[in-house]
C-alpha cells in the first residue's frame, strides 16, 4: 500500500521547490508524476512557481467541484502507469478531495506527495490540511526562519507593507498588493498589538 504524505510550512519554506525537485527525481528514473494544482492559486496561472524563480508547468489544474480520484483511476485504467501524484497548495483543497487523494493512495497504490500551509494569517486551518493532517500517513514539517532568526510557524498578511490580521481567508501572494511574511510566534503577537 502507498501513503499519503503531507509536507507542510510556513511561506519561503521551499515547498514548491521540493516539489519539482521531487518530480524531477522521478522523471530521471524513467518515471511518471502527475502534477496538481488548485484553480484556486492564480499565482503562476497554470504553473507552479518557486520563489527562487523555477517553474513548472501543473498537469492538471483543479476546481472545487472536481473528482481526483476519478480523474487518476481514468488514466490509471487507460494504461497510463502514474508513479507518483504530487499536489501543491493543498490547502485550497476540499475535504473530500482530500479523501480521494487518501484513496487513490490506498487503493490504486500510488503514493501522493501534498504540499502547502497549515494554518492561514489568522493562525486558522485551511479545509485541505485540515483533513490531511487527520489522514495524512506521514506528516513532515519544512523549515525556515522568521526575519528575527527563530523557527517561523506563522504566515502574516501584509497589505501594501502593512500587517493585516483581519479580512477573507485566501488572499493569493503578490496579487492586489497582497504579500506574506514568515514570522514565529513572538513577532507575529508583537505585530498584531501594533497594528491594534
Amino acid at each position: 500500500m502507498s501513503k499519503l504524505y503531507f509536507r507542510y510550512g510556513a511561506m519561503n519554506s521551499g515547498k514548491s521547490t521540493h516539489l519539482m525537485q521531487v518530480a524531477y527525481n522521478y522523471e530521471e528514473r524513467g518515471m511518471k508524476v502527475l502534477i496538481l494544482k488548485p484553480e484556486t492559486d492564480k499565482k503562476g496561472f497554470d504553473k507552479l512557481v518557486s520563489r527562487l524563480g523555477v517553474e513548472r508547468k501543473a498537469d492538471f489544474i483543479i476546481k472545487e467541484t472536481d473528482n481526483i480520484y476519478e480523474l487518476v483511476n481514468d488514466l490509471h485504467e487507460n494504461k497510463s502507469k502514474i508513479n507518483c501524484i504530487l499536489v501543491d497548495e493543498i490547502q485550497f483543497f476540499t475535504t473530500k478531495q482530500v479523501d480521494e487523494l487518501f484513496e487513490i493512495a490506498v487503493t490504486l497504490n500510488i503514493p501522493v506527495i501534498c504540499y502547502g500551509l497549515r494554518t492561514d494569517f489568522k493562525m486558522n486551518g485551511f479545509e485541505g490540511s485540515t483533513r490531511l493532517l487527520l489522514l495524512a500517513h506521514s506528516i513532515e514539517e519544512m523549515k525556515t526562519i522568521c526575519t528575527c532568526g527563530k523557527k517561523a510557524i506563522f504566515n502574516a498578511r501584509k497589505i501594501n507593507g502593512k500587517y493585516v490580521f483581519s479580512g477573507e481567508q485566501i488572499a493569493i501572494d503578490n496579487m492586489d498588493n497582497v504579500e506574506y511574511q514568515s514570522l514565529c510566534g513572538e513577532c507575529y503577537f508583537k505585530y498584531k498589538q501594533q497594528e491594534q
